[in-house]
Order: C-alpha cells, then structure tokens, then sequence
C-alpha cells in the first residue's frame, strides 16, 4: 500500500473483478492475492505513458508466469493513475483487464560478443 495515496477516494479493479473502493478494500485485496500459494512472476511489456505535472497515466502488459509451470504466459492490460501529492506520487487507480490473446514472452535483446 506504500506506493497508494492515503485519501480514501481510490480504486482498483482486478480482472474480472469488481469495483473496489477506498483504504479497506483495496488493501484486503491485494493482500488476498499475496497470500496466495504460488510465487507469480511478473514482466511488464508494451508499456505507454502519459504525463502531466499533476497526474501520470501508465498503461502496460503485465505478463505472468509461475516458475515451473509450463503453461503459456498470462497477460493483464493493466492501467495505473498516479496524483503528485505532497508525498510524491501515489497511485489513485489501478484496472487490470485480461488481455485478448496471449502474449508473447519478453525476449532479452541479444548479447553481442567482441
């Protein structure tokens, strides 16, 4: 919750999910899905900003996978919204949609060797 603004007015959307809104709620579910079994690995892609000197919009690819499952990569088209606030910026939305289609993995940019 460190990286959420403290007024209630916030809100977050889960894929699939509904509105959550306010301190208490949002905080409940992300702290349901921390407490989940599996350790979910997360690589962002396809990411876009918009950026003024009140308000940030990020938009991205959260591609998920769990180590030693074989099955394809997960994608949520996830949108955040920052406010600059007196304690620097802090996250007012999140809404995460599942992403149509898979998504290819991220691939690292080849070593080149001299």
């Amino acid at each position: 919750m460190a990286v959420w603004s403290e007024d209630e007015e916030i809100f977050c959307v889960h894929p699939g999910g509904a509105r959550l809104t306010g301190q208490d709620q949002v905080r409940e579910s992300w702290r349901q899905i921390f407490a989940g079994g599996a350790q979910a690995r997360v690589q962002l892609s396809q990411q876009l900003a918009i950026s003024g000197p009140m308000l940030a919009v990020h938009s991205a690819h959260e591609n998920f996978s769990v180590p030693g499952d074989k099955r394809p990569l997960q994608s949520v088209v996830a949108t955040n919204v920052y406010l600059r606030t007196a304690a620097g910026w802090r996250m007012i939305v999140h809404h995460g949609s599942p992403a149509a289609g898979l998504i290819e993995a991220p691939r690292e940019a080849p070593k080149i060797l001299h």
